[in-house]
């Protein structure tokens, strides 16, 4: 079943600039967090996955800022599957604060093998991701 996954955080010092707004950069930290948290949600373990030669990387990534989060903030982190290739995954992803969008992105992952050229996603890896694909 498809869905949306979530995570809430909370803005410390450390993410953010002299004037106590998040350091733009850092977003990217905490969106791949999230999916590093859906994936071990979903019984994907990346880590083991690169034991077996098995990595995911980003070959893409479309960030819009909407709004600035600021230290303190209690942040939600959304991802969602929009489509997965032989070799790729991407997802849709969103960061709130208390329902205000503050940022929308998109992310491509890349399966790759030890010498780093794509290959194909492990088949039962794929199966999950494909169950979690969004619907219309």
């Amino acid at each position: 079943m498809s869905g949306v996954f979530e995570l809430q955080k909370k803005i410390y010092y450390h993410d953010t600039d002299c004037g106590g707004v998040v350091y733009y950069a850092n977003y990217l930290k905490h969106l791949e967090e999230a999916r590093t948290e859906f994936c071990a949600a979903k019984g994907i373990e990346t880590a083991a996955l690169s034991g077996e030669g098995t990595f995911f990387v980003v070959s893409h990534v479309e960030i819009d800022y909407k709004a600035s989060a600021r230290y303190g903030d209690r942040i939600n982190i959304s991802v969602q599957i929009e489509k997965v290739g032989r070799s790729s995954v991407h997802f849709r992803q969103e960061i709130k604060r208390a329902g205000t969008l503050l940022i929308k992105a998109k992310i491509v992952w890349v399966c790759v093998g030890d010498n780093f050229r794509p290959k194909s996603i492990p088949e039962n890896v794929r199966e999950v991701f494909a169950g979690e694909v969004e619907k219309e």
